[in-house]
């Protein structure tokens, strides 16, 4: 009588003669089957640009994310500006980068760029932290951000709001095309932190009630440029 071991690997063996289908997607031909599998193991991420925005959408509200769509950099800095003055924050901690930094200067409100040093208690006194992405995956609704395109690590973490600044071109169907991004634009260098943001920190431990901003921001905002 066979014993337990030969007996996973003689299931093994059989298995691996029946093509299986790759993970992902909505449904392809199987050798010796007549239909094709029946669900994918991810929500569609959309086959067009459009499609795509439009599933983003639907995952960022049921995330409890606000999405902000913006025609222009101007537009985006306006947004972001009259966002704060609504939240009335008195202090925003933003990466240096080219796209923040206007935004930065149209605020209100005192501001501090991190990216020259980290100070834990200054930052988690912050408002709100203002940060790019490296890109936006529309399947899950999930925002890929980096160390070297948020400030540092704990800059989309420890301020009460998150704020993303991006671009329509950095929205991509599945997570996939997301590292592919992230690889293409960093190369051999990849950054020492890749973080995917899935809507505000929640936790359900207790008694299975959903409370926000437990371990990292509340609230997230994501303001889409184009």
């Amino acid at each position: 009588m066979p014993d337990a071991r030969s007996d996973i690997f003689a299931r093994i063996r059989e298995a691996l003669k029946v093509k299986a289908p790759r993970p992902h997607l909505k449904g392809e031909p199987v050798a010796g089957m007549t239909s094709t599998v029946a669900k994918p193991w991810l929500p569609d991420g959309g086959e067009t640009t459009e499609a795509s925005l439009t599933i983003l959408a639907e995952q960022l509200a049921r995330l409890k994310a606000v999405l902000i769509r913006v025609p222009d950099q101007s537009s985006a800095v306006k947004a972001i500006a009259e966002l704060s003055v609504a939240k009335q924050w008195k202090k925003v901690a933003y990466h240096g980068h080219a796209s923040t930094r206007p935004v930065a200067a149209g605020l209100g409100c005192e501001t501090w760029e991190v990216d020259a040093g980290f100070d834990k208690q200054k930052l988690e006194s912050c408002d709100a932290g203002l940060t790019t992405c490296e890109a936006i995956v529309a399947q899950l609704g999930a925002i890929l951000v980096s160390s070297t395109g948020s400030g540092g690590r704990a800059l989309s973490i420890l301020p009460h709001a998150h704020v993303v600044l991006a671009e329509v071109t950095q929205v991509v169907p599945d997570l996939g095309s997301a590292l592919a991004l992230a690889r293409a634009r960093h190369g051999d260098r990849m950054p020492s932190m890749l973080s995917f943001i899935t809507g505000p920190s929640r936790t359900g431990d207790i008694e299975r009630i959903l409370v926000l901003g437990a371990h990292g921001p509340k609230e997230l905002y994501l303001v889409l440029v184009g």
